[in-house]
């Protein structure tokens, strides 16, 4: 079962989503952290990457929708990601910005990190950011996320340093209760 939050419903993305999912990745300022806006054929090929994801290993950036009407505002999920030479899974969130400071982030963010320890056999979650984007690791840090090192990921043909928040299955038991 999929990540669902008080006001959210995470679900896989489909082609329908093309026209949601274009409004976030070909924003300037919502995709600052990646180096500008995506083009059509970038959107195209970002979905199909979370479809791909979906197949093989059974999660991926979900479509976040409001519970109330079911309108896709971001995507928020789970992936396998690479830090310098480690796989590591990761919890990585991008909204549009209507909806940005509001909550949303840190609330699919937040369902996201749990569904990662429930149900994958994970000691650690991650958040990889960029070491500009001062609302990503709020995001980070608010969903009990340290930093627990700086790394370079080569992006678009730019080295963009990045930090690596990740919590623990331990912290994440502990911060539980």
């Amino acid at each position: 079962m999929l990540p669902l939050t008080e006001r959210l419903v995470l679900r896989k993305m489909t082609e329908a989503d093309t026209s949601s999912l274009a409004a976030i990745l070909t924003d300037p300022i919502a995709m600052t952290a990646y180096e500008g806006a995506f083009t059509a054929d970038e959107v195209a090929e970002w979905l199909a990457r979370q479809r791909q994801r979906y197949a093989a290993d059974g999660f991926g950036l979900w479509a976040a929708t409001l519970r109330d009407t079911g309108e896709m505002i971001g995507q928020c999920g789970v992936t396998r990601q690479r830090i310098d030479d480690d796989e590591v899974i990761e919890v990585g969130y991008l909204f549009q910005r209507a909806w940005w400071h509001r909550g949303y982030a840190i609330e699919a963010a937040r369902a996201c990190r749990d569904w990662a320890f429930a149900n994958l056999d994970v000691d650690d979650v991650y958040s990889k950011v960029r070491d500009t984007n001062i609302p990503s690791m709020n995001v980070a840090i608010r969903n009990g996320m340290t930093v627990r090192r700086r790394f370079i990921t080569r992006y678009r043909g730019i080295e963009m340093p990045h930090l690596a928040f990740a919590i623990s299955r331990a912290e994440w038991v502990k911060a539980r209760g």
